[in-house]
């Protein structure tokens, strides 16, 4: 049995901050297509871009979107990942729950790692043959448990977000 070393990194994801960020696993280049129509479909309001990394042939990073300051900052962020079958989808105008439902429908995804607003790192393993993900790290750690003043506020909270609860 042979055994390989491999490095593992941590790279911030960067993206403006009235933006969320979706990040996944996807095996295919239709991946970029379907996303797209994914999105325009279900909030034709959001603004976004998406970049994937081929992981065969070319091994290019796919991208579209409808906004090119996204667009770019999706390259960017794919750049830096560096990993093969990766995507990022950085939207505006709408949350992820708005679209992760159907998201999850898109045939060629594998895996969503993420989908925030918070500071994001995805966790990168490389190896001879190249780059992956082997996970991410979302937001901070908690710093407590909610008292009932707390519950108070998260439910009020989620019945002033417009589209959410009633």
């Amino acid at each position: 049995m042979e055994v390989k070393l491999m490095d593992i990194k941590a790279v911030d994801i960067k993206f403006p901050s009235d933006c969320n960020v979706i990040v996944g696993q996807s095996h295919f280049i239709k991946t970029v297509e379907d996303i797209y129509e994914t999105v325009v479909t279900t909030v034709p309001g959001m603004k976004f871009g998406i970049a994937f990394n081929e992981a065969s042939g070319p091994r290019l990073i796919r991208y579209d979107g409808n906004d090119e300051e996204l667009i770019n900052v999706a390259i960017e962020n794919a750049k830096n990942v560096g990993a093969g079958h990766f995507f990022v989808l950085v939207i505006r105008n709408g949350y992820p729950i708005n679209i992760l439902s159907r998201l999850k429908q898109v045939q060629e995804i594998v895996n969503i790692f993420a989908a925030t607003a918070n500071p994001l790192q995805v966790l990168v393993a490389e190896t001879d043959l190249g780059r992956g993900v082997i996970g991410v790290i979302d937001g901070q750690t908690p710093l407590g448990v909610e008292s009932e003043e707390d519950k108070k506020k998260r439910h009020d909270f989620l019945r002033n977000i417009t589209g959410y609860k009633r």
